[in-house]
């Protein structure tokens, strides 16, 4: 029996925006903000949804969704356990690239650059504004390692429970990283595959020089 998925015409036609290389915002990061609030408009659910790509020291790349939870212009913030396979992969290589798509505006974002932790005080800020079951859980995940089964997992929560009756302190293992771009890619899909792709890459000056790529 072949298993072969054919997808020839599987096809779609992007005709919901344009986008002009003389006529973005002249910062990346505000031109984001202004496409983010677009997708939130259009009606897509999880907007801050974004993959991560990480790569091993000897290049070996993997990649995961995870979720943005500020950005500024420092940088974007996600949060996650340092000693999972992607904070391993960051400690070795901290060069990371973001993807944003937002298939409902017919856009997405690309983002390259390095990445940092944030300072404890600003991961245990966001750490506590987190529900305390979301709190339990990044103590109950000994996340990436591998669980004999789901009982095992369930169980840890439950011992975490038990251990904070009341706080539910930030642990040591957990925290926020920023990512701080140098390169960012809007795409915007266009007729006949002719798509619209604007370049925003930081120059020696720390300035942001804006180019049109080919589709």
């Amino acid at each position: 029996m072949s298993h072969t998925l054919h997808l020839h015409d599987s096809r779609k036609d992007y005709i919901k925006g344009t986008l002009d290389e003389n006529t973005v915002e002249d910062s990346p990061f505000v031109q984001f903000r202004n496409w983010y609030d677009d997708a939130k408009s259009a009606g897509v659910p999880e907007p801050n949804a974004m993959t991560l790509a990480t790569a091993t020291k000897d290049g070996r790349p993997s990649a995961r969704i995870v979720l943005l939870k500020e950005m500024d212009e420092r940088g974007f913030m996600f949060a996650t356990n340092y000693e999972s396979r992607k904070g391993e992969e960051i400690e070795e290589n901290p060069t990371v690239a973001l993807l944003f798509f937002w298939g409902e505006a017919e856009r997405q974002v690309r983002i390259e650059g390095s990445i940092e932790k944030v300072s404890t005080e600003e991961s245990n800020l966001y750490f506590q504004s987190r529900p305390r079951e979301s709190r339990i859980g990044a103590w109950a995940s000994r996340q990436s390692e591998i669980a004999e089964g789901r009982e095992e997992i369930e169980q840890s929560y439950r011992d975490m429970e038990d251990n904070f009756k009341e706080e539910v302190p930030l642990p040591p293992f957990w925290g926020g990283y920023r990512v701080l771009p140098t390169y960012f890619e809007f795409w915007q899909g266009r007729a006949s595959r002719l798509h619209d792709r604007v370049i925003y890459t930081l120059n020696d000056n720390d300035e942001w020089d804006i180019l049109r790529l080919f589709p």
